[in-house]
């Protein structure tokens, strides 16, 4: 039976790993970032470690993905203010 839940959680762990390698958009990205640390976390009880479990937990359920979405919507903010000493008018050379 341990054998069995061992290879389930490395098959969730691996197509969570792999989901979070393909995917492009940075916000979903982070989604799935967040599952998985919850599936490494799952993978690390299943292995007997749950210190570590706790720590993955959360760092990378929790704080990393949260990080990754705040820095996506700060650069997002960024983009859409003009910047100072941007005007509409092309630069006219004489």
């Amino acid at each position: 039976m341990t054998d069995t839940l061992i290879v389930i959680a490395l098959l969730l762990t691996a197509t969570a790993a792999t989901a979070a390698a393909l995917t492009r958009d940075p916000v979903r990205q982070a989604v799935v970032l967040a599952l998985l640390g919850l599936s490494l976390a799952v993978l690390f009880t299943v292995l007997q470690a749950p210190d570590v479990a706790l720590s993955q937990l959360g760092v990378g359920s929790a704080i990393t993905p949260l990080l990754i979405l705040l820095t996506v919507r700060k650069v997002n903010r960024r983009e859409t203010q003009p910047q100072e000493g941007d005007d509409d008018r092309p630069d006219r050379a004489e």
